[in-house]
């Protein structure tokens, strides 16, 4: 009998984490042995835990909140789009040693492209500049954006995302304070919120969704929530109140796991299988 595949995602906490469903369905559609745990994990002990799971030989293993820059620190090697965003959210073993991957970045794309929203020579705002707007960052200029604008509450930190993947991106990169982003917003053809802002129950998520001059931008444009929990976020729900076509980050969970999991086993992901898995 082969030995299952052996997987689990880091996080703290995790116990909401949907990839353990997503996964596990995927494999029992394709009909192959596969495991696939939570494991919560303090900041202060994951060296510790990734260890003990590399020294087990573990296959596999995603990483989220807060766990995604830390993990790089205890790789073997990390792959260059990784790198460049400073995150890693998928791990495999690859010939005995564990390589740090980002999937959030061509997830991303793919969900939009699904969506059939147009990302070349988009011209993308992206609102925040955490971990979650340099993989959109990354993910949207290799699937050919044309502009991309950062937007930031502190300019300096918009200012430092910019600086540092310049020299990686084949696209106008910018940055700017988010008190102009009602000059970028009349120029864009998409938005991506990449905040924490509208997650779960944020009681302030209201007050950050009227800040967007959403009002501003062209009919046409698309809006992007990188958030699933909820589904239809405050933003999404200004956009779709413009008429605008919005898409909620289901999707980017979806695809992002899509990629990992063919990644741990050479196998094409069941989308279609996953995504019930998801919304169940």
């Amino acid at each position: 009998m082969t030995d299952p595949i052996r997987l689990g995602i880091f996080g703290f906490p995790v116990a909401h984490s949907k990839s353990p469903q997503m996964h596990r369905a995927a494999a029992r559609a394709l009909g192959i042995a596969l495991e696939y745990d939570r494991f919560e994990v303090a900041p202060a002990n994951l060296a510790l835990e990734v260890k003990a799971k590399h020294d087990a030989r573990i296959d596999g293993y995603n990483l989220t909140v807060p766990h995604k820059e830390a993990v790089i620190a205890l790789l073997d090697d990390i792959a260059p789009p990784a790198r460049a965003i400073g995150a890693v959210n998928t791990v495999v073993r690859t010939d005995d040693r564990y390589v740090g991957h980002n999937t959030d970045a061509p997830g991303l794309a793919r969900s939009l492209e699904e969506a059939g929203v147009r990302i070349d020579d988009a011209r993308v705002v992206i609102v925040g500049a955490g971990g979650a707007a340099r993989a959109a960052v990354v993910g949207l200029a290799d699937a050919g954006a044309a502009e991309i604008a950062v937007l930031a509450r502190r300019p300096e930190q918009g200012e430092a995302l910019v600086e540092s993947l310049a020299h990686f991106v084949d696209c106008i990169l910018e940055a700017a304070p988010l008190s102009e982003a009602d000059w970028h917003f009349d120029s864009g053809t998409l938005v991506v919120q990449a905040t924490s802002a509208t997650l779960g129950s944020n009681p302030r998520a209201e007050e950050f969704a009227a800040m967007l001059p959403i009002d501003a931008l062209p009919p046409d444009a698309a809006v992007v929530d990188m958030v699933y929990e909820p589904l239809e976020t405050a933003v999404l729900t200004r956009a779709k109140k413009r008429g605008l076509k919005v898409v909620d980050g289901l999707g980017m969970l979806l695809h992002q796991g899509a990629i990992a999991f063919e990644m741990w086993t050479g196998l094409t992901a069941p989308l279609d299988v996953m995504r019930e898995a998801l919304r169940d």
